[in-house]
This record gives C-alpha cells, structure tokens and sequence, in this order.
C-alpha cells in the first residue's frame, strides 16, 4: 500500500492511468454498460460507483484543456429522463477537481459506444443509476496542475 491513493483505485486502475498518455480516454462505466465487449482493456470496480471512482482519479488525472469538451455522457433515450441526476453529480466533481466549469458533452449512444470501443480504458464499477457513463479525456500535466 501507499500513503495518500484513495481505496477506490486500485493498482491495475492505478497502471491504467499513469500509461495513458495526451489525448487518451478513459471510460467510467455503470453496471449496465457492456464493458467487456467494449473495452481494449477493462479494469473491474466492483462494489464501487462511478461517482466515488471519479473523485478518487481526478486527484491524479488532468483533463484535456485543448479540447471543447473533454467529458461525454451518453444521451438517454427519448422517453427516459432528459437530465439524469448523477450528471449533476459528475459536474460538482469536475469543476471541484479544475476550479472552473468543465464542458460534459451529451452525445448519441451509438457516438458513445463507438468512443468507448477506441478508449484507452473501460473502467467497470457497480453503478446502477442510469446513465451514469462518463467518457474523460486525458490533459498534460503542466507546472500549475
């Protein structure tokens, strides 16, 4: 064990994030997601919620600061809910993390599986809110991070 990484990363979730480099993306996946027929690699978090999980890595993961947006949430289906609670939990832990608003980006959940296919990572913890997939693309660290 080390001093200061939070329990909800592991060593494998911890390998995970110091190989990916610029640009690279990591999925955050509820316990509905299909991670394993959607991942290049997948690092399993059971027991633990996105939620908790994305606290836990933005101590150490920079969020790409050249890009519009560098979060995605899928879009949920016409009739479910529009704006789905956990989004509001997600917002609250990027702003805290940057100390700025942070662009999350809907898009098509055709659009999301296709991204999660091509991310570095798919990480698969037991959510069960709805929606509750968070694709985060990956910044540089620089002297002021």
């Amino acid at each position: 064990m080390l001093k200061g990484i939070p329990t909800a990363i592991s060593p494998d979730l911890m390998y995970v994030l110091m190989n990916m480099g610029h640009g690279d993306e990591i999925v955050l996946a509820d316990g509905n997601f299909p991670a394993d027929s959607h991942a290049q690699r997948v690092v399993r978090a059971d027991g633990l919620g996105v939620p908790e999980v994305l606290e836990a890595i933005l101590k150490f993961f920079p969020l790409d600061t050249y890009v519009d947006a560098p979060a995605f949430v899928m879009e949920p289906v016409v009739g479910d809910p529009q704006n789905p609670e956990i989004w509001t939990q997600f917002q609250v832990l990027l702003d805290a993390s940057e100390g700025k608003e942070v662009p999350i980006e809907p898009i098509a959940r055709a659009r999301f599986y296709e991204q999660a296919r091509q991310a570095y990572a798919v990480v698969a913890t037991s959510e069960t809110a709805l929606y509750a997939n968070l694709i985060l693309k990956k910044g540089v660290v620089t002297q002021t991070s």
